[in-house]
């Protein structure tokens, strides 16, 4: 494949999400200066930029990402979709291999160390997977509303490296990937398998808050679910028994009766579907505790913190009771740059990686915290904007698994920082320290916009 020209890549590529990202990779590094730095330092450039220090560190991995991003854009995009599968297929076997040469850390074992650098494989088969499925969707003919066999390898495309992710003890990485049923959505996938999910969630989160207290709305809850699963079981039993199709009496009302009946079935089948999520919703309902008793210790302890349903300010509550002071000591305008006192004495754990939030709204206030939210969002936007205007299904495809990555991560992250999540331990895109994360998210980002720039030539 040829290396395409200059000139037409300054011309066909959205400048607009590059500006987007090379601010936000400006405002990352002042937070990650923020969260590292210590009373008494010295505060100008050269020694913030020390390769010795973590800010230094990450200048380089922000050189690299933008290098990184350079040579994606000098491709020919017509690579991505030749090689989606190989690319697939590679990443797979090395997140096989992982947990077999990794070193723990932290309990995880996700990290290869090459020389005196580490590398996060799952931060890679997140562009990987996203490219596999945009491949797999993209034949000719390609639907998911009536294939089954169109569903199970979408879900295998997903759940493989969930599954392997899994292995490596990084949890709160595999979860990632469910946002990609976002894109499925985009696709056509019915709302009501969206909407099945999102209420066996809200399902679960009641019958744990519930189960240790017994109060009217506990009861009233699990009321409402036991009546409606026995009024739509009882309809469906009506209907199997009373809702016969007629004998054709002419072949004048053959099409009337055939109609009715057929409208009949599909009656019958969408009650099935209601009584079968309303059985469920019990089963979730009462086994909720029981799926979380599968968890880790310190997952559970999460879990049960995060309902109100125990209270470890000194343990797990620990991180997002300092993260949410932080926050809060902002105020409005911030304390300005290096000046956080929160940050600066070290109070939030993980402050530089995981709790990078924390410091952008302890400095920059809340004006500077929403400067940041709202550049995200319109990040978002534009890819959005950028997905809806691809000629191929390859690209609206991956646009939208981009999409919803950002999304999931974006959400999570500050969610956990502000106490509205449960912590799963995921970065936020662009602000967290690490070249891992940094690079997965330059590339999944970079790819779609030299596939974009392709347009172009399909246009032509």
């Amino acid at each position: 494949m040829e290396v395409t020209s200059g000139k037409s890549i300054v011309a066909s590529i959205d400048w607009l999400t590059i500006l987007i990202y090379m601010g936000l990779l400006a405002l990352g590094w002042m937070s990650i200066c923020g969260a590292c730095y210590e009373y008494g330092e010295p505060k100008d450039f050269l020694s913030l930029a020390s390769f010795s220090t973590r800010t230094g560190m990450q200048l380089v991995w922000i050189g690299t990402s933008v290098v990184l991003g350079i040579i994606i854009l000098l491709l020919d995009d017509r690579i991505f979709d030749t090689f989606a599968y190989l690319i697939y297929g590679l990443m797979l076997i090395l997140l096989f291999v992982t947990p077999f040469l990794a070193h723990d850390i932290k309990g995880s074992m996700s990290w290869i160390k090459i020389g005196p650098f580490s590398l996060q494989p799952a931060e890679f088969a997140k562009f990987a997977t996203s490219l596999a499925l945009a491949k797999f969707m993209s034949v000719y003919g390609f639907r998911l509303q009536g294939s089954w066999k169109n569903y199970f390898i979408c879900a295998a495309l997903l759940l493989i490296p969930m599954a392997l992710i899994v292995m490596q003890k990084e949890t709160g990485s595999a979860i990632v990937y469910l946002s990609l049923f976002l894109m499925l959505y985009r696709e056509g996938m019915p709302g009501s398998v969206l909407f099945t999910g999102l209420a066996s969630v809200a399902y679960a989160v009641v019958g744990l808050r519930f189960s240790e207290e017994r109060v009217l709305g506990g009861a009233v809850s699990l009321g409402f679910v036991l009546v409606v699963a026995m009024i739509i079981v009882f309809v469906i039993i009506l209907n199997l028994v009373y809702c016969r199709p007629s004998v054709m009496q002419s072949d004048s009302t053959s099409f009337d009766i055939s109609t009715s009946a057929r409208r009949r079935t599909l009656l019958l089948r969408r009650r099935f579907y209601i009584a079968l999520f309303a059985l469920g919703s019990l089963g979730v309902f009462f086994s909720a505790n029981t799926l979380v008793d599968h968890l880790a210790e310190h997952q559970k302890k999460r879990v049960y913190v995060l309902l109100g349903l125990r209270d470890d300010p000194n343990g797990v509550g620990y991180n997002q009771i300092q993260a949410k002071i932080a926050i809060g000591s902002g105020g409005l305008a911030g304390k300005g740059f290096l000046n956080g006192t929160q940050t600066k004495l070290k109070y939030v754990p993980e402050q530089e990686t995981d709790f990078i939030f924390c410091t952008v709204g302890e400095e920059q206030g809340f004006i500077g915290s929403a400067v940041v939210l709202v550049l995200f969002l319109i990040l978002l936007l534009r890819l959005i904007h950028l997905s809806e205007r691809q000629p191929t299904a390859f690209g609206r495809v991956y646009g939208y698994c981009v999409f919803s990555i950002f999304v999931f991560h974006v959400v999570i992250n500050v969610g956990m920082v502000l106490d509205l999540m449960p912590v799963i331990g995921i970065p936020l895109p662009f602000f967290s320290y690490g070249g891992s994360s940094l690079w997965g998210f330059t590339l999944l980002l970079f790819l779609f916009l030299r596939i974009d720039a392709g347009r172009i030539r399909m246009q032509r």
